[in-house]
């Protein structure tokens, strides 16, 4: 059997959080000056965590802007020959997989690089589910798999004791060898520890405000359960999903919904939608134990196993975080991408940060994302 196998080295425990704002003055309606002010407030933490200039900064959320829209284009020009696409960070371009006669129906251009791929995105996530299906098998050595659209295939991640039970894993669930590559890892995902970011409190405990949404706020799941109250803002878990899923909606009657981020340097970052950024992209996070940090996107998808149980559908990113940040919000750009669910690692030598998609929770519980 073909075995394609990854080292990947670092992780300890990580964490995320961000804050939509409750009851502050509203970011200003002047358009321009807001802009400034978010990019501004961005580009500070993309300088530190991503090693870019502050010219660097403007013309990569330029260009991740453009790819974001080129990726929606290519989706509906290739269908189901349509092999995911990521950022390329290096070249400032979209690069786009299409399988078979797909690929000729579509050219490269400045902004998008076309290659050809084996396998559709279609068939790496129907090989995702599979493993998904078979989660209650997978060895206690293997702590999470993924769809890595840069390789066409399906990471497994496996301790460096584990990489046969990976293999073995992956083809009992019917996954083609081929199709899989076997990523040695010392993660140890686990959800993160109930405080932190613009935080609200339950009982003893506190975690981070997600996003604001009509009636209330998104959050982790792992923060509390249906009927569980809060304070500062009050309000009740109308639902809560975890393990499984990993987000809840808190309802808020009363309290002044603002469509902002808090970038814990005495401003926000202003919500403008929830449209999902590419593989590749930046995305910055903030939290009260570590403030606003940023990272990349490494993939869509992902599953993990926490002690308590299998997250599936997961961001994969390697933003850092520590403990006290859970439930905050992720977002690339002005547009929100996620609420922090756990990881591994720290921000001071680095690891891997797991958010749970805005999208699905604002589905789930019927509400709609509140922007500036």
């Amino acid at each position: 059997m073909e075995r394609r196998v990854r080292m990947m080295t670092g992780a300890a425990a990580l964490v995320a959080g961000a804050a939509a704002v409750f009851g502050q003055q509203a970011v200003a309606s002047e358009p321009d000056a807001g802009q400034q002010v978010d990019r501004t407030s961005m580009a500070g933490a993309m300088q530190r965590d991503l090693g870019l200039s502050a010219s660097q900064v403007e013309a990569r959320l330029t260009a991740e802007k453009q790819a974001a829209q080129a990726e929606e284009r290519a989706r509906r020009q290739l269908g189901q020959g349509f092999g995911g696409a990521w950022f390329d960070a290096a070249s400032g371009r979209l690069v786009v997989g299409a399988t078979g006669d797909a690929a000729s129906t579509m050219r490269s251009s400045s902004a998008t690089e076309v290659r050809q791929v084996a396998r559709s995105e279609q068939q790496l996530t129907a090989y995702q589910a599979r493993l998904d299906a078979a989660k209650a098998s997978a060895p206690d050595t293997v702590p999470g798999w993924y769809v890595d659209v840069t390789t066409n295939t399906v990471v497994v991640q496996t301790r460096e004791s584990g990489v046969r039970r990976a293999e073995a894993f992956a083809r009992k669930a019917g996954v083609p060898a081929g199709a899989v590559t076997v990523q040695v890892t010392s993660e140890a995902p686990r959800p993160l520890d109930v405080v932190g970011g613009n935080a609200y409190y339950i009982g003893g405990s506190r975690c981070s405000i997600g996003f604001a949404v009509t009636g209330g706020f998104v959050t982790a799941g792992h923060c509390g359960s249906r009927g569980d109250t809060t304070s500062s803002p009050s309000g009740t878990f109308a639902g809560s999903s975890f393990p499984g899923n990993d987000y809840a909606y808190v309802q808020t009657p009363g309290q002044a919904l603002i469509g902002a981020v808090n970038n814990y340097a005495g401003g926000t970052v202003r919500v403008q939608g929830s449209s999902d950024a590419p593989v590749g992209s930046s995305i910055c996070r903030s939290g009260s134990t570590t403030g606003w940090r940023c990272g990349t996107i490494q993939a869509r998808n992902a599953s993990v196993t926490y002690v308590e149980g299998t997250i599936t559908g997961l961001i994969r990113t390697s933003a850092c975080a520590e403990p006290g940040d859970s439930g905050g919000s992720a977002i690339s750009g002005t547009q929100a991408q996620g609420v922090t669910s756990g990881g591994s690692g720290n921000c001071s030598s680095g690891g891997t940060t797991y958010f749970q998609p805005v999208n699905e929770i604002l589905n789930a519980y019927g509400v709609s994302l509140v922007t500036s």
